[in-house]
């Protein structure tokens, strides 16, 4: 399984950008799809994830309100809509992919396969 991250870049304060995350093989709809970062000199933390039916999304207190995670099944794609982007969002953004759906999903470790990452540059 092959995970392809995209739609990274450099942004004002204020301003959205939308990441995708392009998944190869069939069995994308049986996988929860989670978004990860890691800014420079801190550790990957969670910002969102979604069920494999799209039927729930779970954030982090610290982008709730202003990331939105969907996916489409049809296109083996997931992504991440950021809106009203800050500073602090400055990371390498990672899409990942759970095979069994653990209830897990804050944890890094609950996810079998993951992209190369994109970097989100929020300027102030």
């Amino acid at each position: 399984v092959q995970l392809q991250a995209s739609g990274g870049g450099l942004v004002q304060a204020g301003g959205s950008l939308r990441l995708s995350c392009a998944t190869s093989g069939r069995a994308f709809s049986t996988y929860a799809m989670g978004w990860f970062r890691q800014a420079p000199g801190k550790e990957r933390e969670f910002v969102a994830t979604i069920r494999r039916n799209g039927d729930g999304t779970y954030y982090a207190d610290s982008v709730k309100g202003r990331f939105t995670v969907s996916r489409d099944n049809a296109k083996n794609t997931v992504y991440l809509q950021m809106n009203i982007l800050k500073p602090e969002d400055t990371a390498v953004y990672y899409c990942a992919a759970d095979r069994f759906g653990s209830s897990s999903y804050r944890a890094w470790l609950s996810y079998d396969y993951w992209g190369q990452g994109t970097l989100v540059t929020v300027s102030s």
